[in-house]
């Protein structure tokens, strides 16, 4: 079992979350009546959808390269977290479609104290997975497991937020909090889904690394440059996990092939170094060439 496919053991860990949560938090529902905890419950059933989701296409970025996928599956991953903040953003509609029914047809909570420790209790095992999920998604670079670990943060959030709604409604006896901290929790989960999706459409859009990234790699081309090499055309883009760097490497044109060839190795090696699993192609030209500095667009032909 490869590294990246040991990752479908945490999207199993949460699609088992998601069934517990869903279980306490109907059961939270039928006891009070809440719409505030009704909605909380369908979040739980997205979790699930989410979480399944997460593990399909974790599965599918950690298939091998092949003949038609040379670059790997990896981009994989970007539907996952796309697919969640569609389902966060669809939620945060369906939530303000029931809330806005209960503030025109109010109704009153029951067994609120027992309803609410339920909910707390999803909210805790939420909270723990969702704590699991983050270290993981970030100490592999799985965006699959971020995505569904802010998924399941928001889900933390509603609950509390739902819960804090349901006390002040006890309290008051105001029946209209209830839905009104519905409406309030579904506009902070539908800004996370819309999160979601910038990040998922930035994967697929083949986005540059981020800056510290970029610094890293800098940084491993310092000692060449001291030495009188030159670089430029540095591309970089973002699959998942995998990161695709590819740049130009002027040396002196008297240098023979195999100098040229052992330099760019070097600078291969190094970046690799800077960025763990970094993919890097290079290209030699002669830096007295003027031709050599023509190349720096995406199309040189244009």
């Amino acid at each position: 079992m490869t590294a990246r496919s040991q990752l479908t053991s945490y999207a199993w860990l949460s699609i088992a979350a998601a069934l517990l949560t869903i279980g306490l938090k109907t059961a939270a529902w039928r006891l009070t009546g809440s719409v505030g905890l009704l909605s909380d419950a369908l979040e739980s059933l997205v979790n699930l959808a989410g979480a399944a989701m997460t593990l399909w296409m974790l599965s599918i970025a950690a298939q091998p390269e092949d003949e038609k996928h040379a670059h790997g599956h990896s981009k994989a991953e970007y539907f996952a977290s796309g697919f969640e903040g569609c389902l966060i953003l669809l939620t945060a509609l369906l939530i303000m479609v029931v809330a806005a029914e209960r503030f025109f047809h109010p109704e009153a909570l029951t067994e609120v104290g027992l309803g609410a420790a339920v909910s707390m209790l999803s909210a805790l095992v939420n909270f723990i997975v969702a704590r699991i999920l983050a270290a993981a998604g970030r100490r592999r670079n799985a965006i699959a497991l971020t995505a569904d670990a802010r998924h399941l943060m928001t889900d933390v959030w509603t609950s509390l937020g739902i819960i804090a709604g349901v006390l002040a409604v006890k309290a008051s006896g105001w029946l209209w909090l209830d839905p009104l901290f519905a409406v309030l929790v579904a506009i902070y989960i539908a800004w996370t889904g819309a999160e979601l999706l910038s990040l998922s459409v930035s994967g697929l859009m083949d986005k540059a690394v981020a800056p510290e990234k970029i610094a890293a790699i800098e940084a491993a081309l310092a000692p060449y440059r001291a030495a009188g090499v030159g670089f430029h055309a540095l591309r970089t883009r973002e699959a998942g996990a995998r990161v695709f760097v590819s740049l130009h490497v002027l040396v002196p044109g008297k240098w023979s092939v195999q100098k040229g060839h052992d330099t760019a190795e070097g600078v291969e090696a190094a970046i690799r170094g800077a960025l763990s699993g970094a993919h890097v192609l290079t290209h030699v030209e002669p830096i007295e060439d003027p031709a050599s500095h023509l190349d720096l667009r995406l199309d040189s032909a244009a």
